[in-house]
């Protein structure tokens, strides 16, 4: 199970709702996000709620790293008990996916963990941005997401925040299966009656109800 969740993006208001910011986005979007005591601790905002703990690293993504190196050796946390939750430009917006370890995808916030840790093999809930339709790739990642986008997104969002509180209760081995690379929408959840959310429950803050791991499907 996952003891530590570290969510990568860049402080300053400036950079609030860039595409780069999308763990930051699903950190507030916690059911319980308000009512944290964030603490400035191990270079970032950190807090802890049911023997979890969360981090916000506050030293800019290519050193986000150092961040979770202090929290996770402060605690004795082990590689496997760590996820991080960052975007993705290799996935549609909209798509959630779970892994373990795996290439950098030229992700700056994965290349410090491996620079920290001497690898990169922690859990990763990676938040779909998908790639620019032209132009630069640095240039995207830190432009806003549209309103548009943000349609799609907070969708996505509810079911990040689903899917990460259950690593918090299961083995995240059990739920690779349904999580690998899961396109969210509010269609598909109405129609699929999906449970991770039902459509009176989408807000803005993409706060949603725990989906337990006995009731994930087959």
């Amino acid at each position: 199970m996952v003891k530590l969740a570290a969510f990568f993006g860049n402080p300053g208001i400036k950079y609030s709702q860039n595409r780069h910011n999308a763990g930051w986005l699903l950190a507030q979007s916690l059911p319980f996000y308000q009512s944290l005591s964030w603490q400035k601790k191990f270079k970032g905002l950190f807090a802890a709620y049911n023997d979890n703990y969360f981090l916000m690293p506050q030293t800019f993504m290519n050193l986000s790293g150092e961040a979770v190196f202090a929290a996770a050796s402060f605690y004795k946390i082990k590689m496997e008990e760590i996820i991080v939750v960052h975007d993705e430009l290799e996935l549609p917006l909209g798509t959630i996916s779970l892994k373990f370890g795996g290439g950098l995808g030229g992700h700056n916030g994965l290349r410090s963990m491996q620079k920290c840790f001497g690898n990169a093999d922690c859990w990763r809930l990676r938040i779909g941005i998908g790639r620019p339709p032209e132009g630069v790739v640095y240039d995207w990642v830190l432009s806003d997401f549209s309103n548009t986008d943000l349609e799609e997104l907070y969708p996505a969002l509810n079911a990040g925040v689903n899917l990460l509180q259950q690593t918090f209760t299961c083995d995240p081995d059990t739920l690779l299966d349904e999580w690998k690379k899961k396109k969210i929408s509010i269609q598909n959840i109405i129609n699929n009656n999906d449970n991770i959310v039902v459509e009176d429950n989408i807000s803005n803050n993409g706060s949603a109800p725990l989906r337990l791991c006995e009731n994930k499907k087959d």
